[in-house]
């Protein structure tokens, strides 16, 4: 068996010669060293799978392979029919938690462990399901249970830190085992997205990205860090980048519903120019329009028309049109000219945004509202728990609390950079679950 930087991956798989936790690690680190090393995983899985007659061995071997290749429900077909033995209930164990069956992942841990497989490692898998299982009392009793060297471990301080966060422990306990994990093993995938997800909830972007980085070469794929480093990477407009990410999720899920999106959004996106010239003009734009009428020295007859009529800035008067001002009593063509005039001065003109009238807001009277209301407007708008890509759009358009949030249109959202449809219908899945929705909708 190969004992170099990178083992011959296929050779592993079709031996005769044993295969166990050592052989698996040498897969999984060669793939993680270099993942052109995956093609060969995959081919020789599709060639044991051609095998007319498997022995109960061989079948372990392909089952637990095919668990690597993220391929869960054939392995479990496969482990059913295999030998028997610990490293077969081991991984049958796995499949299941990863197809969130985790009764059957913590029974086949029980008979993992009966079977000889080695206590530790057990007994943290099956804390992770019962986690899972929304059983964390449960978890923290078997891992207050352990003693040992097995409490110095990546995986032991990692499962400590998840536990400890599903049981609504303190952040910085969190974060303090995440980074001993990673002091222990740095190339721990799960106590590196860990950690990188604490510093993305937070905006620490660079690092955020560096540790997604240093998780997203780990092998078998971690799907949530290879999503969100291909956001943070699409935020930079390294859309390449962000296809690798997508495009690797999608070699193990094919049919993965975000990955193939994010896929086809970053893809669109690459040949994308974004004329930051054109975006000051803009912003510059939605400041004049801004500007009260009130701070120019109108007529009082001009003045009071203007007020009649609920014009208050000068965006009111580009979406309003001659006609409909001259229908307003006592505004005549002396009046028309000083409107004129002083649209002119800031380089406007009269009507002309009166095709794209803006849509009346939806109404949250404060007056109206019953105290609980006002409450729930008051509140953060990570209340709503949204996903990476949608809260960063909060962010980028200064967005605090859901009241902010309910006074925007959903075209206001989709001009946010990386913010899609799919992201749109989330927004207001998430609204409506609290009985609210945006302008205009």
């Amino acid at each position: 068996m190969s004992t170099g930087l990178e083992a011959d991956v296929k050779q592993i798989v079709l031996s005769t010669a044993a295969f166990g936790p050592r052989e698996i690690e040498e897969i999984t680190r060669t793939i993680s060293s270099n993942y052109s090393k995956y093609r060969e995983l995959r081919e020789a899985v599709a060639e044991l799978e051609e095998q007319p007659n498997r022995t109960p061995a061989t079948a372990a071997r392909l089952g637990v392979c095919q668990y690597l290749l993220g391929q869960y429900s054939d392995a479990i077909e496969t482990l059913s029919h295999a030998d028997g033995g610990a490293l077969t209930h081991f991984y049958l164990g796995k499949a299941n938690l990863a197809l969130d069956k985790y009764a059957e992942a913590v029974a086949a841990y029980d008979s993992a462990q009966r079977a000889g497989y080695e206590p530790g490692a057990v007994a943290l898998a099956k804390a992770e399901a019962l986690r899972y299982d929304k059983q964390p009392e449960e978890a923290l009793k078997l891992l207050d249970s352990l003693s040992g060297a097995v409490e110095q471990t990546a995986e032991y301080l990692y499962q400590r830190s998840a536990t400890v966060q599903a049981m609504g422990g303190s952040r910085d306990e969190v974060v303090a085992y995440l980074e001993r994990a990673v002091s222990v093993d740095d190339s721990h995938a799960g106590a590196l997205f860990g950690l990188a997800l604490e510093n993305d909830r937070h905006g620490n972007d660079q690092e955020a990205r560096e540790l997604y980085e240093r998780a997203s070469v780990q092998f078998p794929s971690h799907v949530g860090t290879l999503l969100n480093l291909g956001i943070l990477y699409e935020d930079l407009e390294q859309h390449e980048r962000a296809k690798a990410c997508y495009r690797r999720i999608l070699d193990s899920f094919p049919s993965h519903p975000r990955a193939r999106l994010f896929f086809r959004d970053a893809d669109a996106s690459r040949d994308m120019y974004y004329d930051e010239e054109a975006r000051r003009r803009q912003d510059r734009l939605s400041q004049v329009l801004g500007i009260p009428v009130t701070d120019f020295e109108l007529s009082v007859r001009s003045r009071n028309c203007l007020q009649k009529m609920g014009i208050m800035t000068l965006g009111d008067l580009t979406e309003t049109s001659e006609q409909v001002l001259l229908s307003s009593k006592n505004f005549g063509e002396t009046s028309l000219v000083e409107i004129r005039e002083m649209l002119s001065s800031k380089g406007l003109e009269l009507g002309m945004f009166a095709g794209q009238k803006r849509e009346e807001e939806t109404s949250y009277d404060p007056d109206s509202l019953s105290p609980d209301e006002r409450a729930l407007l008051d509140r953060p708008i990570s209340d709503l728990n949204l996903s990476v890509r949608a809260r960063k759009c909060m962010v980028r358009l200064g967005l605090t609390t859901i009241g902010e949030l309910v006074r925007r249109t959903g075209d206001d959202l989709l001009e946010c950079k990386n913010f899609g449809v799919t992201s749109l219908n989330e927004v207001r899945e998430k609204l409506t679950q609290a009985n609210l929705k945006l302008r205009g909708d």
